[in-house]
C-alpha cells in the first residue's frame, strides 16, 4: 500500500509540470497560482473537517502559515509557472531535482544533527555539475530562457528554505498546517489576481480542466497523500520521490507534449540523481 501511495504521489507531482505547460498557454502565471492554491485549500480544509482536525486560530500560528505559504507555495509556484512560459516542462522537472541538495546544505547550518560529510559534499558537487551541464545550452539561447531557468532554480531553493522553516517553526498537525498554508496563500494570491487586468484570451474546456486539476490533484490530493505516506512509512521512505519525480517530469513532457529529448539533458539528469544518491550513502 505504501508503494502504491508513493507512486500516486510521484505521478501527481511529476506530471504537474506537464499540466502547467498546458495551462500557461491560456492563463497568466498569477491566475494559475491563485486558482491552484485556492482549490488546494478547499481540498485540505474539507479533509481536515472530515478527520475532525481543527486548524489553529492563534495569531502566531497564522503568522507561520503566511510565511510558509509565501515561501513554500506562492513564490515557487509563481516562479515555476513563469519559467514554463519559455522552457520545457521536462527541463523544469530536472532543475527542481536539486531541491534536496539545497535542503541538505541549509540543514547543515540550521538543523542540529544534520552535519555535512564527504558523501554529502560530493553528492552536492555532483548534482551542481549536472545542473551546469543541463543549463549550459539554455544560457546561450537568450536572456528570457536564461531568466526562466534561473527562476525555476530559485523556486527549488525556495522549497528547500520552506523545508527548513517547517522544522524550525512551532509544530502543528500536518493536515492543519497544510490547510492553513494554502488558505494563507489564497488570501494573498486570489485578491491580487482578481485586481489585475485580464487580456483577451481564448479559454477552452481543456485549459479550464487542466487548471482545476492542478489545484485539486498536484496541490490538494497530493498533499493528503504526502502526509499519509509520512505517517505510514516515514520520511526516509518518502525521500525516494526525489529520484522519481524528475524522471517522470522529463519523460511525460517528451511523450505527451513532444518536447525534445537530448543526450546532454539525459546525462545531466543521471548526474543529478547520482548526486542525490551519493548524499544518501551511509545515511
Amino acid at each position: 500500500m505504501n508503494w502504491l501511495l508513493l507512486m500516486c504521489l510521484v505521478l501527481l507531482w511529476g506530471t504537474s509540470f506537464m499540466f502547467t505547460a498546458i495551462a500557461v498557454d491560456t492563463f497568466s502565471p498569477l491566475g494559475i497560482v491563485a486558482v491552484r492554491v485556492a482549490l488546494g485549500a478547499v481540498v485540505l480544509t474539507l479533509a481536515a473537517i472530515a478527520k475532525g482536525i481543527r486548524i489553529p486560530l492563534q495569531p502566531g500560528a497564522w503568522a507561520a502559515f503566511f510565511l510558509l505559504g509565501a515561501v513554500g507555495n506562492l513564490l515557487p509556484f509563481y516562479l515555476i509557472t513563469w519559467g514554463q512560459q519559455t522552457i520545457d516542462s521536462g527541463m523544469t522537472g530536472v532543475i527542481m531535482a536539486v531541491m534536496p541538495l539545497i535542503t541538505m546544505l541549509l540543514a547543515h547550518y540550521h538543523i542540529p544533527g544534520e552535519d555535512l560529510n564527504r558523501y554529502k559534499l560530493g553528492g552536492f558537487a555532483l548534482g551542481m555539475t549536472g545542473i551546469v551541464l543541463l543549463l549550459g545550452p539554455v544560457l546561450n539561447d537568450g536572456t528570457r530562457e536564461m531568466l526562466s531557468a534561473i527562476a525555476v532554480f530559485v523556486a527549488a531553493c525556495s522549497y528547500a528554505v520552506n523545508t527548513i522553516l517547517v522544522r524550525l517553526l512551532p509544530r502543528h498537525h500536518p493536515l492543519a498546517a497544510g490547510a492553513g498554508m494554502l488558505i494563507a496563500s489564497s488570501i494573498i494570491a486570489v485578491p491580487t489576481w482578481l485586481n489585475q487586468s485580464f487580456p483577451p484570451t481564448v479559454v477552452t474546456t481543456q485549459s479550464v480542466a487542466v487548471l482545476v486539476w492542478l489545484g485539486v490533484g498536484p496541490t490538494g490530493i497530493a498533499t493528503l497523500i504526502y502526509f499519509t505516506v509520512i505517517a505510514r512509512a516515514g520520511p526516509t521512505f518518502l525521500s525516494t520521490i526525489n529520484y522519481l519525480i524528475p524522471a517522470v517530469a522529463y519523460f511525460t513532457g517528451a511523450w505527451l507534449l513532444s518536447e525534445p529529448v537530448s543526450t546532454h539533458s539525459l546525462v545531466a539528469l543521471c548526474i543529478i540523481l547520482c548526486g542525490i544518491g551519493l548524499t544518501r550513502y551511509r545515511a
